[in-house]
């Protein structure tokens, strides 16, 4: 392994144990409870598909007329990548993005989509997320990890960009949750079979093909460059730190909501 992806994975071991290992897994017990975690976890699936797109335009041409732009082999990695991520298939073999199948799952499973999709229609129509997120009331958690990673992306580094979609973002979900959705999924098919769906695409295509094409990417703009590869693992660091804020601000709607039923009860 490249020494320098070898720091990172060392630098950031504690802070993916916390993730990982966060009480959020655990409290998730119901359909009610899954719903509050997708209404947060569907804007870090959006703005991943952001911070994709983003590395795509810097890294290729996407303009006409037509150049080749930087290394084909640089171009090669992250068009490999939107592939999979913009045009991959539903359950019954039809083409959709990630984002659009987690929506259908959502959707499935009763929760809310409105929020996240008023948020997008917001910020298409004005640029400014501050608006957006105030326009579609967007937890204040979902809210600054939003924030954070169009920070990333306006700081129009590569090689930062690379590594935060590389090692900050979609291979935090650990065993026993997958274990937890297919155990609803025996009782509750009609609304988590396509969320059990998502899951099981993710595992296949981002946690195995596209998580070696993403390192393969971040260590080819990296390159022998030592500033690159600092600014890379700090840059990692805080985009950790903002999944876990997120991970917390769903935990404690989840359990504000379960002492809400408590005291009703």
């Amino acid at each position: 392994m490249n020494p320098s992806i070898q720091q990172i994975n060392n630098r950031i071991e504690s802070i993916r144990h916390q993730i990982i290992h966060h009480p959020i897994y655990s409290a998730i017990e119901s359909i009610d409870d899954l719903k509050i975690f997708m209404q947060y976890h569907i804007y870090a699936v959006w703005d991943f598909m952001s911070l994709l797109k983003s590395l795509q335009n810097s890294l290729t041409c996407t303009t006409v007329p037509w150049y080749p732009k930087g290394s084909a082999d640089t171009r090669f990695l992250i068009n490999e990548i939107v592939v999979g991520e913009e045009s991959d298939v539903d359950l019954e073999g039809n083409r959709k993005s990630h984002f659009e199948l987690y929506l259908d799952a959502m959707s499935q499973a009763n929760a809310d989509t409105r929020p996240v999709t008023t948020f997008i229609e917001k910020f298409i129509a004005t640029g400014n997320l501050d608006d957006a997120f105030q326009h579609a009331n967007t937890p204040e958690a979902a809210a600054q990890f939003v924030k954070h990673t169009f920070e990333v992306i306006s700081g129009h580094k590569n090689h930062v960009q690379a590594a935060v979609f590389t090692f900050g973002r979609e291979d935090l979900i650990p065993n026993m949750f997958i274990s937890m959705v297919n155990d609803l999924n025996q009782t509750s098919p009609d609304n988590i079979s396509i969320f059990k769906y998502y899951l099981e695409r993710h595992i296949e295509v981002d946690g195995d093909h596209h998580s070696h094409l993403a390192i393969q990417m971040t260590e080819n703009l990296c390159g022998e460059n030592d500033n690159n590869w600092k600014e890379a693992e700090e840059a990692v660091v805080a985009s950790l730190h903002q999944r876990l804020a997120l991970w917390n601000g769903a935990y404690d709607e989840i359990m504000s909501k379960k002492d809400e039923f408590v005291s009703v009860v």
